[in-house]
């Protein structure tokens, strides 16, 4: 295989992955539980959590427990969402491609 031929395909693949990179980081994936009476949590693509939505019937003390695990519940299902969307993102990007790590 022509050595520069190699070299432009993976300064390709490079600009390709810090593109779908920047575009994960602007989305915002929402997790949530309990529907519009419940917690919403917003991430970005790289797990950073962007705003947490509890809803006014759930901020009491008797709630406490119950509003710790929804806010957990929201913020993995987020989580889970953006990891989703770079997995595919990040597959057409290297498809075909045996790179370690990816």
């Amino acid at each position: 295989m022509d050595l520069e031929k190699l070299m432009q395909e993976a300064q390709k693949m490079q600009e390709s992955l810090s593109n779908i990179d920047a575009e994960l980081s602007e989305t915002i994936y929402e997790g949530n539980t309990g529907g519009e009476e419940g917690v919403t949590v917003k991430v970005n693509g790289r797990n950073e959590i962007q705003e947490v939505i509890i809803a006014d019937e759930l901020l009491s003390v008797e709630n406490k427990e119950m509003l710790q695990d929804m806010i957990l519940v929201a913020a993995n299902n987020a989580v889970e969402k953006a990891g989703k969307d770079r997995e595919e993102k990040l597959g057409v990007a290297t498809a075909g491609l045996d790179i370690p790590g990816m």
